[in-house]
């Protein structure tokens, strides 16, 4: 019996997996934007950044909860674009998670000139429809 409950659920998730990719609609009007730092700004380290969300609410990686996503920071990276938007959000260096449900971060950066740009993802980490996206910004590292 519990081979044949695996045998279902393994067959519902491969399924349903890819029509999940990319398709959590993005609530009319919704927008991410920086409350900190301001574009052009020179700051020191740590970098204190603080994110602002219209149109939607907060919630944490995992929590599926309509009209919701978590923040995530791209950094010195170009926006994603494409089928790449249809995925999850990669995790590295230049793409930082806040799948807490965080609304500011502290981080360190190289001294230099940086862009910033926010992305707000599903409970899976995957892009809204259409995505939800910042304007790019640039600051200056002392």
């Amino acid at each position: 019996m519990r081979a044949f409950t695996a045998t279902i659920v393994l067959l519902i998730t491969l399924a349903t997996g890819p029509l999940s990719a990319g398709e959590t609609p993005a609530p009319e009007g919704a927008e991410v934007y920086f409350i900190a730092p301001e574009d052009g700004a020179t700051v020191s380290n740590p970098v204190r950044i603080v994110f602002g969300l219209r149109g939607m609410g907060v919630a944490p990686a995992g929590i599926a909860k309509e009209k919701t996503g978590h923040h995530h920071l791209l950094v010195n990276t170009p926006m994603l674009s494409g089928e790449d938007l249809d995925y999850a959000i990669p995790a590295d260096d230049n793409h930082l998670h806040f799948g807490g449900g965080q609304t500011e971060a502290s981080i360190d950066l190289a001294p230099g000139t940086h862009t910033l740009q926010l992305l707000v993802g599903d409970q899976n980490h995957i892009p809204h429809d259409p995505p939800i996206h910042s304007d790019a910004l640039t600051i200056t590292v002392e």
